[in-house]
């Protein structure tokens, strides 16, 4: 079973001023998955730096294996969520972010606007997702079976990716 922490990043919701649905959302979504399990979920501003931190307590400290992240993907001058994630992983992985760009176009041409990135630091993948619960509906459920894939062959040596 992937242990799963979500990070809602959230300047207005992290002070109470904004009721954070993209978090539970995603929670929701990945409980439908057998394999996956939410050991954490926080809610933090649009912090660079907090997000950092976070992210690496998560990977680092806690075991989480897979990290989702939800807002701060977009243009405005807060949104920090893609810069955090480039400064803490050790390896890119770019058929994420444009796989769940790819599905979102299906529905709004906006979706190119998207700064999501994803990555691996040791064995624990982080994804940006988008930041409103429809595009989270939208994407997750369509990349969780592929993503379950790659953690398999992150952390477990024995699994052959030919197949």
């Amino acid at each position: 079973m992937y242990q799963v922490g979500i990070i809602t990043a959230s300047d207005k919701g992290s002070i109470g001023l904004r009721t954070d649905l993209s978090g539970p959302a995603i929670a929701e979504i990945v409980n439908e998955f057998s394999n996956f399990k939410v050991k954490k979920y926080l809610l933090v501003p649009d912090d660079e730096e907090i997000l950092k931190e976070t992210m690496c307590k998560m990977a680092d400290e806690m075991g989480i294996h897979l990290i989702l992240t939800t807002g701060g993907t977009g243009f405005s001058k807060r949104d920090v969520t893609p810069e955090a994630t480039l400064a803490v992983i050790d390896r890119l992985a770019p058929g994420i972010p444009e796989a769940m760009r790819a599905i979102s176009l299906r529905t709004t041409p906006r979706a190119i606007l998207s700064r999501a990135q994803a990555g691996l630091r040791g064995e624990t993948l982080i994804v940006n997702l988008p930041g409103s619960p429809k595009a989270i509906e939208e994407t997750l459920a369509e990349i969780l079976p592929s993503i379950e894939h790659g953690l398999d062959v992150l952390t477990r040596p024995s699994v052959d990716c030919v197949t």
